[in-house]
């Protein structure tokens, strides 16, 4: 909730203004507001939120057991139901996040790269454009182009649908607030910086370029070199590098990565919502202190103390299990 400036509390941010939220997630609204009680404000949206994090623990059990590591499954999910930042971001403040997580893990838990998991992965976005970045994971290891082409096309398909309604009838105007809050870093502007670890080290306009550059490149590597038996690790990868060169305030943005951190087990990724929570609740607190490259940068050197401490017993194994061949002691 927020005030306007009358001081009335309402349900939403900037009440005055075309909503930015795409049209699944406006769906997911109508449908929570037709079977609401009248009067009955915030709890709906709470109670549908709560559906949605249970649905999506009920998902990744069954992909984990499935797809995954059946004897981990359940201890694999927790980390997704007993995350804080799941009751906290889905349920008491309701974020349509959860909706868009939920059909992500679907898409990326379907058996094969094809339409289904496509359209499953369209339907993502177009509750929040966020899951866009598990596109290269649903693609990876995919050489050919027929399989890279279905899935592609139908999530393209499935958000062209979904937009042609809104398009049909506002023309450009369907875009609403988006431009406006893109020039946003958090409720108050000017409150945090993008980019912040990159401007550490180059100025606005070039770390802006530089992200592009190096969210391409991971994008381009996970296809290439990704496990299409785990999707969801190259999803991980570039979804957690993107919210770590970006930085934002915003914790709900990281309920994707906690879900795609329970699919895949590395949870020295979490670190990256950790960080985006410590930011939002103190960095007003914190007046000239520079929470946000700590706090961000902190989570980095874990995601990367991780992956050096995964790496030494991969190392180890791939050594000690070499079959030796004739002639070799």
């Amino acid at each position: 909730m927020t005030h306007t400036e009358s001081d009335l509390c309402v349900r939403i941010n900037r009440p005055g203004v075309p909503t930015i939220y795409p049209p699944v997630a406006e769906g997911w609204y109508l449908a929570v507001h037709v079977l609401s009680p009248p009067d009955s404000r915030h709890k709906p949206l709470q109670v549908g939120g709560a559906v949605l994090a249970f649905g999506t623990t009920l998902a990744l059990l069954a992909v984990l057991r499935r797809r995954g590591d059946p004897p981990r499954a359940p201890a694999r999910a927790a980390l997704w139901t007993w995350c804080p930042a799941v009751p906290f971001e889905a349920v008491n403040n309701a974020h349509i996040d959860t909706l868009g997580v939920l059909l992500a893990v679907l898409a990326l838990g379907t058996a094969t790269a094809g339409a289904r998991r496509g359209m499953l992965l369209g339907a993502a976005i177009a509750v929040k454009l966020l899951p866009v970045l598990a596109l290269p994971g649903a693609l990876a290891g995919q050489r050919s182009p027929k399989r890279i082409a279905g899935v592609a096309m139908a999530a393209l398909a499935a958000f062209a649908l979904a937009y042609l309604p809104y398009v049909a009838a506002s023309g450009f105007g369907v875009l609403g607030y988006l431009p406006g809050y893109l020039h946003e870093e958090g409720y108050e502007s000017g409150h945090v910086r993008r980019f912040a670890l990159l401007r550490l080290l180059l100025p606005g306009t070039a770390a802006g370029v530089a992200v592009v550059f190096l969210l391409a490149l991971t994008a381009l590597y996970v296809w290439w070199r990704g496990d299409p038996a785990r999707p969801w690790s190259g999803a991980l990868l570039l979804t957690g590098t993107a919210l770590l060169l970006v930085s934002p305030s915003y914790p709900w943005y990281s309920l994707l990565l906690v879900a795609l951190v329970a699919l895949d087990g590395r949870w020295e990724w979490l670190a990256v919502t950790m960080a985006g929570t410590a930011l939002y609740l103190a960095a007003r607190m914190l007046p000239g202190f520079p929470l946000q490259a700590w706090a961000y940068g902190t989570a980095a050197a874990a995601v990367a103390l991780g992956a050096c401490l995964r790496a030494g017993p991969t190392r180890r194994r791939t050594r000690w299990s070499r079959v030796p061949q004739q002639g070799e002691r």
